[in-house]
Parts: C-alpha cells; sequence; structure tokens
C-alpha cells in the first residue's frame, strides 16, 4: 500500500516578492516572464536595487510549491531537497514541517554555503520575472533521495529546473530508475522556457522513453515543438506522456490522453501575481488523480486554485482556501 501520494524532487528556494514597474525591471537588467540563474555577486547587485522596499518572504521552489499544495489539501507528500546549515535552510524545513511535507532535510544539509533564494520581481500586468540564486541547491544530489518512500509512493514527480544541475539532475534521474523498478508513475514539469533553450538535454534525460503525466504551459510547448500549431503541439506532446496538462491561463487548461483532447475552462479572475500558478495547477491535479478523481474533475480543481493564485500576491494559497475549493469542486 502506498504511503505517499507524491514524491518530489526539486530545488529547495526561499522567495522574496517585490512589485516592480517594467521601467525598474528592465533598469535591472532582468528577463520579463522568465527564470533567470544568478550567481553571488548579481545577487547582491540586484537586492541593492531593490533596497528598502517591501518584500514577501515564503517557501518557494517549483516542486516544494506543489508538494504543499497537495498536503495542504489532505495528501502525503515527501520532498528531496538540499539547504544549508543557516537561518534561511531553517526556515524552509520549518515551512515543509508546518504543512506536515516529509522530506530528507532532518538527515542532509550543507554545512557550508547558503541555502537557495529567489527574487521575484512582480509587475503590473502581474508577469512573474525570477532571478534564481541556487546556493547549496545546485549541490544537490542521491544522497537527498529516499528509495523506501519512492518505492511507497502513487506518483515520483521531478521539476525541470533540476535540468540546469549535474548532479540535481543526476539525482532526478536516479530516482526515476528507483521509481521505474517499483512500477512507480512519473511526472514531470518543464518549469520554464529557459530550461527548454538552454537545459533541454536534461529534460530529454527526465522524459527518458516517456511519462505518465507532463505539465506545461502553452509557451513552453509553443517551445518545446518548435510551432504555434496547437494541432502540432498536442501530436508532439501526447508523444511523450500518458496524461499531457497544457496550462492556457485566462483560456484554462488542455488535458490530453489517449489521443483526446479536453478543454477545462479557467475560472475569471483578475491577475495580480502569476508566481506559484503553474506549481499550484500541478499540486491540485496530483492530488485529485491520487484520490480517485477524474483528469476532468482533477483539472476544474487545479484551475479554480490556480486561478486564485493569480488573484492575489504571493506563491501560496493558505490550507482553509484550498479545502474551501476542495470542497466546491470535487466533495460536491
Amino acid at each position: 500500500m502506498s504511503h505517499y501520494h507524491l514524491y518530489a524532487i526539486g530545488n529547495a528556494l526561499v522567495d522574496s516578492e517585490y512589485e516592480v514597474s517594467d521601467a525598474q525591471l528592465q533598469a535591472m537588467g532582468v528577463d520579463k516572464r522568465h527564470m533567470t540563474l544568478i550567481d553571488t555577486p548579481r545577487r547582491a547587485q540586484l537586492l541593492a536595487q531593490v533596497q528598502g522596499q517591501t518584500h514577501r518572504r515564503t517557501g518557494g521552489g517549483s516542486a516544494g510549491n506543489t508538494v504543499v499544495a497537495l498536503a495542504q489539501l489532505g495528501g502525503q507528500a515527501f520532498y528531496s531537497c538540499q539547504v544549508a546549515d543557516d537561518e534561511l535552510g531553517d526556515f524552509y524545513a520549518q515551512d515543509l514541517a508546518t504543512w506536515g511535507v516529509h522530506t530528507n532535510l532532518t538527515h542532509t544539509r550543507a554545512k557550508d554555503g547558503q541555502t537557495g533564494s529567489c527574487m521575484v520581481l512582480v509587475t503590473p500586468d502581474a508577469e512573474r520575472s525570477m532571478c534564481t540564486f541556487l546556493g547549496v541547491s545546485a549541490e544537490l544530489d542521491h544522497q537527498a533521495l529516499q528509495p523506501h518512500a519512492i518505492a511507497k509512493s502513487k506518483i515520483y514527480y521531478m521539476e525541470g529546473y533540476l535540468a540546469a544541475s549535474p548532479t540535481g539532475l543526476q539525482a532526478a534521474l536516479a530516482g526515476r530508475e528507483l521509481a521505474l523498478a517499483a512500477g512507480v508513475p512519473l511526472a514531470l514539469t518543464l518549469s520554464d522556457v529557459s530550461m527548454i533553450q538552454f537545459c533541454r538535454a536534461g529534460l530529454d534525460a527526465m522524459l527518458g522513453g516517456g511519462v505518465d503525466y507532463l505539465f506545461c504551459n502553452l509557451e513552453e510547448a509553443q517551445v518545446w515543438c518548435g510551432t504555434q500549431d496547437l494541432a502540432a503541439i498536442r501530436t508532439q506532446l501526447q508523444a511523450l506522456a500518458q496524461t499531457v496538462c497544457l496550462t492556457q491561463g485566462p483560456q484554462g487548461s488542455e488535458i490530453l490522453q489517449n489521443g483526446q483532447s479536453l478543454h477545462v475552462a479557467a475560472t475569471p479572475v483578475k491577475a495580480i501575481d502569476t508566481n506559484g500558478a503553474g506549481d499550484m495547477f500541478a499540486g491540485c491535479f496530483l492530488f485529485a488523480i491520487t484520490h480517485g478523481h477524474s483528469a476532468e474533475a482533477a483539472a476544474q480543481l487545479a484551475n479554480r486554485a490556480a486561478a486564485q493564485v493569480v488573484g492575489q500576491h504571493g506563491n501560496r494559497l493558505t490550507r482553509e482556501q484550498l479545502q474551501g475549493i476542495k470542497a466546491a469542486v470535487i466533495a460536491a
């Protein structure tokens, strides 16, 4: 019997979210809407440019957001990641513990270096641009894996951002092999256009001979497939996964399964901040799937939760918000 509904591996990052103007974003030299990896000097430079501005600090990381959403809905989750033995690492570990997410952090922490962090810059059009300092998350390796926990999980989920880290990628692939050996379904998120453009070989390795669940947004799908023709995109993506979740913002989401396409309408919302929307979608979709609901019901839950994230500042919802959405959508 499965002990975890979801076992995920990804970067452990503490988010600091700032509201900035387009002019300020341009002056900072940040690539809008995408994730950019930064080093220590660049991080110091960017922090100096927002010094004194109010910001919100939360636990983050793409797969981290996903497992927290699943746990808030009532699922059991395990997260393999890496933090340092510092204040941010304490903050991150406590955040996961607060939501009941099990993790390797009680056994493995880096003694040197800094916990990873992400500057999330939100412009008035609700778009988020991310500057990520991986810190010790770049050193994530196979030691973070818990083979017994993987074998007792319903789904093994890989964060596409790990394609940028040689050791992180190898850890994700080692976990993939453990999951395959145990008959555990595989899930992957493409994460960001930058990963497709610069780290595609790593994503190809995560896909291997195919996965059970693939998550991506329309822009990522277009770049991956090299076309804006939706019919061609559908054909290419369906060759990669048994179930493809293609999110399309205010146009809702499309679920591709068994050669069929199912469109699920979005919940109307005034967009304020898109940070975390895709992560929320994946967490809610996988919660519903692992609790016996149909792909359509899972997408309805995921769409509504993602819309609520977009309609507020911050990458997470409260447990009460998610429980209310679940009661309205799949408990009815």
